[in-house]
């Protein structure tokens, strides 16, 4: 079994890879055509998605994981174990709010390449949550640390409300730059209330993935350990 799951991670963390490079490469070469010529801005864009942020911490979580699977046969610490339930909670959520809301929809981005899209939004936050209920090594998770998987959803969040208005899009022409369309409050029908209630709706479905995964931890951990309180 763990022979299996170090074999997977680096499958895993090799597509997402492939995925964000193939990416940016296409974003790269739409912006030389749209004549950028110091797409510095773009690539700071790029990597504020939320979807390139979360499969990146999954790819290095997973990664980590191959390691710990061959070097030691014990439970993984609490750190970890935390770290995984983070990111798999994260990578839930972009799979599902990609599905329901963005699909079919053009992100500024640049030239969408499809086979990645489905990688980043389908196929890896998949594998997270298979990784997470049946990988071994998992250990016990107290519910009080729900709080702390909601700590980068909210950062990130203030972060791109806060940075959008002084980012310029030289791309299409506006004097703004969001990731998403339901965080533009320019474009947003209810401007800033709509772009709120976006955001507590999708905070709330953090939590209760998150809730569920740590609830996972709890009824199925393997290691032998009693649950941190």
């Amino acid at each position: 079994m763990r022979t299996l799951f170090v074999i997977l991670r680096i499958a895993v963390v090799v597509a997402i890879t492939v995925a964000i490079v193939a990416q940016l490469s296409a974003s790269l070469g739409f912006w030389r055509e749209s004549g950028v010529t110091d797409p510095t801005t773009q690539v700071v864009n790029f990597f504020s998605f939320f979807t390139i942020e979360s499969n990146v911490a999954s790819a290095v979580v997973l990664a980590i994981g191959a390691v710990l699977l061959i070097v030691r046969q014990g439970p993984d610490g609490q750190g970890f174990t935390l770290a995984r339930a983070c990111v798999t909670s994260y990578m839930i959520v972009t799979g599902i709010v990609y599905n329901l809301l963005l699909r079919g929809i053009e992100l500024p981005q640049g030239s969408t390449v499809g086979w990645s899209n489905e990688i980043l939004h389908v196929a890896a936050p998949l594998y997270l949550l298979i990784d997470w209920i049946l990988a071994p090594g998992r250990s016990r998770l107290a519910a009080r640390k729900i709080w702390l998987v909601l700590v980068y959803p909210i950062v990130w969040v203030v972060y791109t409300l806060v940075r959008g208005p002084f980012v310029t899009d030289v791309i299409y022409g506006n004097e703004y730059w969001y990731p998403y369309p339901f965080l533009n409050p320019v474009t947003s029908d209810g401007g800033y209330l709509s772009v709120a209630i976006y955001v507590v709706a999708i905070a709330a479905a953090i939590a209760l993935i998150a809730a569920g995964v740590l609830w996972v931890s709890r009824r199925g951990a393997t290691d032998g350990s009693r649950l941190l309180r």
